[in-house]
C-alpha cells in the first residue's frame, strides 16, 4: 500500500511527455470486465480497433498492435525485415535516436548513424539534438551505396528527448533521389495522433508507435504499421523472431484475434481514445496539440530560456524542452518542482542530462492546466534563482486568450 502522504489534494500534474495524462472516459473504458480473448464479443473489439487504428495512422495496409511497450516495436521492426549483419542507415536527433541504434546493433545488424556536424553554443557536446532529420545527407549516403549495401534507413518522427519534430516526407523524398530500394521505418512513438503523419502518402514502409503519448492511454500497447514492401522483405529476413512475427498475427487478425493473449481491456481503452479522436478529427487534434504547443513556447520566450529545439520549423506539437543556464542543473530544479507543486516534469536524456528539462502539452490537457504548468515552472525557477527576463505566465495566457480555440469557436457558432 501506497503512505497517504504520497498522495496530496488535487490532481497531480502529469506534464512530462508521455505516459501523458489518460482521460477519465478512457479510465471509466478500461474498467469494464475482461472478456473471452477466443470469444465473439472480442473479435468484434478486435476488429474495431484494428480499422480505427489504420485511420490513425492514414494507411490502407496493416497495423501490428501489440502488449508490450514501444521498444518491443522497435524491435518487431527490425526482427522482421531484416537478417544479421544487414547494414542500416540511422539519424541520430536524440536519446531515443541513440537507443533504437544501440538495439539494432544488439540483434547483429550494422548500423551507421548520421548526424549534424555544426557547432551550438547552448550545448556544444550535444549540437545535432537541437535539430530535425537532415534528409540531404541521407541522400548524398545513398547515392554513394553502389552496391545497396544498405537494407534501410531509420528515423525518428517526433523526438521526444528534445522537443524536434523530422519531415518525414523529405526522407522518403530523398530515398527516391538516390534510386535506392532501402526501406524507410519510422519512430512515431511520441507523434502519432498529436502531429501529422501519413504512413502510406509519405511512403514510410514500417511505423513504430506506442499507446502513451497521443492516443491518451496508459503505457503497453505498441504498434507496427507495415507497407507492402515490408510484408515482402519479412519473407526472406533472417533474425530470429517468435512473439514479433508479423505474418502469424496478420492472419489471426482477419478475424479480430491474435495468436497470444491480447491485452483486452487496454483494447477497451484504444477503442474509446480512437472513438474521441476521430470523433474529434484529426485535422483539429493536429490544430489543438500546435496551438498548445504556441502557448507554451511562448513562456519560455518571455522567461528568456533557450528552447532546446534550435529550428522554429521544427518544433514539436508535443513537448517543449527548455535549456537552463549555465551552472543550474535542470534535474535540480525539476525535483524542486515536483516537491513544492506536485507537478512533474519530463528530465533530459543522455548528453542533455542536467542541462534541459521537458514540458509535455498532449494527452487529457486543456488551455488551464497548461497555463498551471507554466506557473509551476516558473515558481520553480524561480525559487531556484534562474533570473527571468519576464512572466511566462502572462505570455502563456495573452497567447491563449488572443488565439480561440477551434472547439470554442464551433461552441459559440
Amino acid at each position: 500500500m501506497l503512505q497517504l502522504d504520497s498522495h496530496p489534494t488535487g490532481r497531480h500534474f502529469l506534464q512530462i511527455p508521455g505516459p501523458s495524462p489518460v482521460p477519465d472516459r478512457i479510465l471509466r473504458a478500461m474498467s469494464l470486465p475482461t472478456i473471452d480473448h477466443r470469444g465473439p464479443e472480442f473479435g468484434v473489439l478486435g476488429r474495431q480497433v484494428l480499422t480505427g487504428i489504420r485511420q490513425i495512422f492514414k494507411t490502407q495496409h496493416p497495423v501490428i498492435i501489440y502488449p508490450a511497450s514501444g521498444t518491443g516495436a522497435w524491435e518487431a521492426a527490425l526482427s522482421n525485415t531484416l537478417s544479421p549483419g544487414d547494414h542500416v542507415l540511422m539519424y541520430e536527433t536524440g536519446h531515443f535516436a541513440s537507443l533504437w541504434q544501440k538495439m539494432a546493433t544488439r540483434l547483429g545488424i550494422s548500423t551507421e548513424f548520421l548526424a549534424f556536424n555544426g557547432t551550438d553554443e547552448h550545448l556544444p557536446l550535444a549540437a545535432g539534438w537541437r535539430r530535425g532529420v537532415q534528409a540531404d545527407l541521407i541522400e548524398a549516403r545513398l547515392r554513394k551505396d553502389t552496391e545497396k549495401k544498405i537494407k534501410a534507413v531509420c528515423v525518428v518522427h517526433n523526438e521526444t528527448s528534445t522537443g524536434v519534430t523530422s519531415d518525414i516526407a523529405s526522407v522518403r523524398r530523398a530515398i527516391d533521389a538516390a534510386g535506392h530500394p532501402a526501406l524507410l521505418m519510422v519512430d512515431s512513438i511520441s507523434g502519432l495522433a498529436s502531429a501529422d503523419f501519413r504512413h502510406d502518402e509519405w511512403g514510410v514502409d514500417v511505423t513504430i508507435s506506442g499507446s502513451q503519448k497521443g492516443l491518451m492511454l496508459p503505457p503497453g500497447i505498441s504498434f507496427n504499421a507495415i507497407s507492402p514492401r515490408a510484408l515482402e522483405a519479412m519473407k526472406s529476413a533472417k533474425l530470429p523472431r517468435s512473439f514479433w512475427a508479423w505474418d502469424e498475427i496478420v492472419e489471426m487478425n482477419k478475424d479480430g484475434y491474435w495468436p497470444y493473449t491480447p491485452n483486452t481491456n487496454l483494447l477497451y481503452g484504444l477503442s474509446e481514445a480512437l472513438d474521441m479522436i476521430l470523433g474529434e478529427g484529426l485535422d483539429n487534434v493536429f490544430a489543438r496539440h500546435q496551438r498548445w504547443a504556441a502557448g507554451v513556447r511562448a513562456a519560455v520566450n518571455a522567461w528568456g530560456l533557450p528552447i532546446q529545439c534550435a529550428d522554429p520549423a521544427v518544433y514539436s506539437p508535443v513537448l517543449t524542452g527548455v535549456i537552463t543556464p549555465e551552472g543550474v542543473d535542470a534535474d535540480a530544479v525539476r525535483r524542486l518542482i515536483h516537491q513544492r507543486f506536485d507537478l512533474s516534469l519530463g528530465t533530459g536524456l543522455g548528453k542533455l542530462k542536467g542541462r534541459m528539462f521537458r514540458m509535455g502539452h498532449l494527452g487529457d490537457s486543456n488551455d488551464l492546466t497548461l497555463v498551471a504548468m507554466v506557473a509551476g515552472v516558473e515558481m520553480g525557477l524561480k525559487l531556484s534563482g534562474v533570473k527571468l527576463a519576464g512572466s511566462g505566465v502572462q505570455a502563456t495566457m495573452d497567447y491563449f486568450a488572443g488565439h480561440v480555440a477551434p472547439a470554442a469557436l464551433q461552441k459559440a457558432a
